[in-house]
Order: structure tokens, then sequence, then C-alpha cells
């Protein structure tokens, strides 16, 4: 039961982070690109709770820092406490509001941005944050969004078939 979930989700993790730097790189807008990962995680998070959260969080960082990270689990962590505190949030999800996951998305999306650029910008003293929020941040949470509106979708179809799957082999026959 855990096992094969644990499999999709792993699936999944790697699927997104290839669409995401092969396929949506190409399909970039000045240079801005979807965060399918941040996507992911916070679905995952939503459906299955903390827990699931922060190990989706923490391996989809770990892929982006193993192929573009200057600095091991810098990403890892980012994405492991976004994770974690989206995690909190699967007491109140329901699968037909879009509302939730669409609002934690975008807060997610915003705070990652933030957090890379005081961590990787301005404590270098580049103090340039209203370029980097008007031309980076927002272009990516804008773009994030409309990607997440079908992703996001698409995940909890997934989610729904496997507890099917699952209570159909919890019956006692």
């Amino acid at each position: 039961m855990n096992i094969k979930r644990n499999l999709l989700i792993a699936l999944a993790i790697v699927v997104c982070f290839l669409l995401q730097t092969t396929v949506f790189k190409a399909l970039s807008f000045n240079g801005i690109s979807p965060n399918l990962l941040i996507v992911l995680t916070v679905g995952i998070a939503l459906m299955y709770g903390r827990k699931c959260g922060i190990l989706t969080g923490f391996f989809s960082g770990l892929l982006i820092d193993m192929y573009f990270g200057t600095a091991l689990c810098f990403y890892a962590l980012i994405y492991m406490y976004i994770g974690y505190i989206n995690g909190f949030f699967n007491r109140i999800f329901f699968e037909d509001d879009l509302k939730l996951p669409i609002m934690l998305i975008t807060a997610s999306d915003l705070v990652f941005g933030i957090v890379c650029y005081t961590l990787l910008y301005l404590l270098r003293g580049r103090f340039h944050f209203d370029y980097y929020f008007l031309h980076i941040i927002l272009p990516e949470i804008a773009y994030t969004i409309v990607t997440g509106i079908f992703l996001y979708p698409l995940l909890l179809l997934i989610h729904n078939r496997s507890i099917r799957e699952n209570k159909g082999s919890m019956s006692i026959d």
C-alpha cells in the first residue's frame, strides 16, 4: 500500500523534474519557467500530510541541488520546509476545492522566490529586490499557477485512483 504510493511519488518527482528542466525550459518566457516541483510538493503535502510533504520536498530539492545547485541541500531544505508547512493544510483538504491548492502554490512560490533572493543575492550585496520581484518572482508565480491549474487535477486523479485501489484490496472476501 505505502510502497506503491511511495513509488508513484518518486516517479512523479522524477517526471516533474525532467519536465521542469527540459520541456518547460524550452517553453520559457524571458527565461522564466514554471516550478513544477513546487506544485508537486504542495499537492503531495495537501493530500498526504506533513511527512510525505517533507520527503517529497527534500528529494525534489535534492535533485535540483545535484544538477544545478552550488551548495548541496540548499534547495532541498527550502522545498522540505515548503512541504512541511503545506502539510498542515491536510486537515482542511477537500478534493473538489481548487482554491486552497492554488493559493498555497502561489504562497509557496512567493516564499521560495523571496528566500532564494535573500540567500543568493541580498547577502552578496545585490539590493535590486524590486527588479527581481517584478521580473523574476511574479512571472514565475503566474506561470506556475497556470501550470498548477492543469497539473494539480492530474495529481488528484492519481491520488483518487490509488485510494480506490487500496480500498478494494482491503475488503474481506
